[in-house]
């Protein structure tokens, strides 16, 4: 897999409509908070939702945000990401 683009979230933080602007076009955004995770569609669900739940407390972009495509993953779960990158078991 190739890495198109990487940010720093600390130095490029992406406020409410900023994130609305980046994440309105995804097909699904995979939003992981603690043990949950959501499946949001930007069309059917609306930018209040989504940015509600893809926004930290500081008012931000979750991080880690990856795009696959047109799905969005935002914020850090390890069982999401395992499903997402499976590890390579032929080692």
């Amino acid at each position: 897999m190739a890495i198109d683009s990487v940010a720093d979230a600390r130095k490029e933080t992406l406020r409410a409509d900023e994130a609305w602007q980046l994440l309105e076009k995804a097909g699904e955004i995979v939003i992981a908070k603690g043990k949950k995770v959501l499946h949001l569609e930007p069309k059917k669900d609306g930018k209040e939702a989504v940015l509600a739940e893809a926004l930290g407390r500081s008012g931000t972009l979750r991080a880690p945000t990856l795009r696959l495509g047109s799905r969005y993953l935002v914020g850090w779960s390890e069982p999401l990401y395992a499903e997402y990158f499976p590890a390579d078991n032929d080692e």
